[in-house]
């Protein structure tokens, strides 16, 4: 298998190939359409004035001689004679034709006429026939001067030059080229042996890149993305822990009295003892069960889940109604303020809510202590609020009620233990409906929890 780094520079020279090869295409094009036009125009020129200065000079022959070494080719013919001057030839390929016609006065344009190739051919083709032919009058005679430039005359002194020009900078931009793309591949490099000990040996993986490019983005959030696994790692550890211990410990228990229930002296009074015992492990269990699959079922809903216009004023009543025995029995006593609302979201879910911070409100209250629940309507949001005078949080309590199987001091709450997973419920539908719950409490005084909806 290929590397990245090797794929990136053999692309690199394929691109460099293919757009010198395409750059040297449109050059050609551009040559052949617009510049050979001009050039045979030039040309043409600097043949008509060659020719009218030959007629006033003493020694034609020295004259073309002198001009030819200035950079150019030339042919002197006439219908007895004909002679170079300058570079020689490649191909002497000029029909008779067309040296008639120039002696018989029409100028020749070979350049322009010159047959489309590539390569610029039109420029560099050392050919006769690839010239200008103008007639020249001297001393009393016709003749047909033919003139090109000579391209080897005119570039000798600089061509190896450019050759060693294009060479150095080819070489120079190649090494540049392996320098700045093995920069480029040294952090995806990082990248992937980070992900690959982090496949081996978990989440505590140290990520130096520091970048401010796309690849430094990348970088930042894998790490992101790292330290939130390596959380939700944790989490799922805990989480197996605590649902592990909290059905064995019930389990435990159900056995443990059941093994007792086997003895036939019994009291009748023992008997119903341990049998209470069971049913209460029984159904703590099923109350875990139950809110395991509510988390699960959150988890899985999010925006999926079904919405209703519902009178939330008629729910919250119904069920301070239904509780109404609990709280007499706890020697409690209640207050409400409820508002005529109705909202649009989901009544199942939010009944766990209302159901959840009331039950919380009773469980952890103090004999002749008091709940308060209001209901209002401000502005676009609706504030529910469940206030007691119970035992209260301690400062850093109040930032972990909402995790998953947290429990405040079990030596206050010894005689109340729950499962540690109402609250995070409650948070997990409070944010489905898009809103937010706010905690206030004080240590042995008592807990407000407010619950705040946007009115969609």
């Amino acid at each position: 298998m290929k590397s990245l780094y090797s794929k990136f520079i053999l692309t690199t020279l394929v691109i460099m190939l293919v757009s010198s090869i395409i750059g040297f295409l449109f050059a050609n094009a551009y040559y052949q359409n617009n510049l050979k036009r001009e050039n045979d125009a030039k040309n043409m020129e600097i043949a008509t004035n060659i020719a009218e200065f030959a007629e006033n000079q003493t020694n034609l022959d020295e004259y073309l001689s002198h001009t030819a070494a200035t950079g150019y080719q030339l042919f002197l013919v006439r219908k007895e004679e004909q002679r170079f001057y300058g570079g020689a030839f490649k191909e002497t390929n000029l029909s008779q034709q067309v040296i008639d016609d120039v002696l018989d006065g029409e100028p020749y344009h070979g350049m322009k006429a010159f047959p489309k190739k590539t390569f610029v051919t039109g420029f560099f083709a050392n050919e006769l026939k690839n010239s200008v032919g103008v007639p020249l009058t001297y001393d009393g005679k016709q003749y047909a001067l033919f003139l090109r430039p000579d391209i080897k005359l005119l570039f000798n002194e600089i061509h190896l030059l450019l050759g060693w020009m294009v060479l150095v900078i080819f070489i120079l931009s190649l090494l540049a080229e392996l320098v700045w793309s093995a920069m480029l591949i040294r952090p995806i490099r990082k990248l992937s042996h980070a992900t690959n000990k982090v496949r081996e040996e978990g989440f505590d993986v140290h990520l130096a890149i520091h970048r401010k490019d796309e690849i430094g983005q990348l970088a930042q959030n894998f790490k992101e993305m790292i330290a939130r696994l390596g959380k939700l790692d944790k989490l799922r550890k805990s989480f197996v822990s605590n649902v592990s211990h909290d059905i064995q410990t019930p389990l435990l228990n159900i056995q443990g009295y059941s093994r007792l229930l086997e003895n036939d002296a019994l009291s009748e009074e023992d008997r119903k003892t341990y049998l209470r015992v069971i049913q209460e492990e029984a159904e703590r269990m099923s109350i875990l069960s139950k809110q395991l699959l509510t988390l699960s079922s959150l988890e899985s809903k999010k925006e999926d889940y079904s919405r209703q216009t519902f009178d939330l004023s008629a729910q919250l009543k119904s069920l301070l109604h239904r509780y109404y025995w609990l709280i007499d029995e706890k020697d409690l006593s209640l207050t409400y303020s409820v508002d005529e609302v109705t909202y649009k979201g989901n009544p199942e879910l939010l009944y766990t809510v209302w159901e959840n911070l009331l039950t919380n409100a009773i469980k952890y209250n103090k004999p002749g202590g008091s709940i308060e629940v209001a209901l209002d309507q401000v502005d676009d949001a609706i504030n529910i609020t469940v206030s007691d005078t119970g035992i209260g949080l301690a400062p850093n309590e109040i930032d972990q009620i909402f995790d998953r199987f947290y429990r405040a001091d079990l030596a206050r709450t010894k005689t109340n233990q729950g499962t540690g997973l109402g609250l995070s419920i409650v948070k997990e539908i409070i944010e489905l409906h898009h809103g937010e719950i706010v905690v206030e409490s004080q240590l042995g005084k008592g807990t407000t929890f407010t619950v705040i909806l946007p009115h969609l």
